[in-house]
């Protein structure tokens, strides 16, 4: 009994270590298949790029990025206000305007029903905390767009069409309102398509 012991114990690290490394490949296999999922199942939007704050330049090889969904206006909010201070998500409803670009028509702490003519986005969870009687802020979600990642020393190329509001966007939402960078365009034409994996 005493000598199968040593035994289990030189198997055990070995066996964890297994488990380990499967478990890894598991979850990066899920990540991935998951982002290739909205860009393959996805529906296309067509954002355009915002300037941002000129001291939010690139950061390494990763471009900053903004749309006019963006910054959410209280107005458009139905089905009212968180009334405590929650993590919450926003969904937003996107409508396609005479221009070509999506924008936001209406948004809501709860979901929204999806409806032929448009579609919902969902942003990624954030601390909302109530105004406390003052007129309710504009609110600034993200939606998990807004970085995207370019070869080495591509970067300032985006940032001056972003500047110079000649950048637009194509990004792919699934049916959950998960969304995903597809397309990178300057002036119309396309510079980056992102592949499914």
């Amino acid at each position: 009994m005493s000598g199968a012991l040593p035994v289990f114990r030189w198997r055990n690290p070995f066996v964890a270590a297994l488990v380990v490394a499967v478990l890894q490949t598991a979850v990066l296999g899920y990540m991935i298949e998951s982002r290739a999922s909205i860009l393959r199942n996805g529906k296309d939007v067509l954002l355009r790029s915002a300037p941002i704050d000129p001291r939010d330049l690139l950061r390494g090889e990763c471009v900053t990025l903004t749309y006019d969904i963006s910054r959410i206006s209280p107005d458009i909010i139905v089905a009212g206000l968180p009334d405590e201070a929650v993590k919450a998500e926003l969904f937003v409803r996107l409508k396609q305007q005479p221009d070509g670009f999506w924008g936001p028509v209406e948004a809501s702490f709860g979901p929204l029903a999806q409806t032929a003519d448009s579609i919902v986005i969902r942003s990624l969870p954030f601390s909302y905390y109530p105004s406390n009687g003052a007129p309710p802020p504009t609110l600034y979600p993200n939606f998990g767009i807004e970085r995207y990642y370019v070869p080495e020393g591509e970067g300032r190329v985006l940032e001056t069409a972003r500047s110079a509001h000649a950048l637009s966007v194509n990004v792919r939402v699934d049916s959950d309102g998960r969304a995903q960078v597809r397309k990178v365009s300057i002036d119309g034409t396309q510079v980056y398509e992102e592949p499914l994996y």
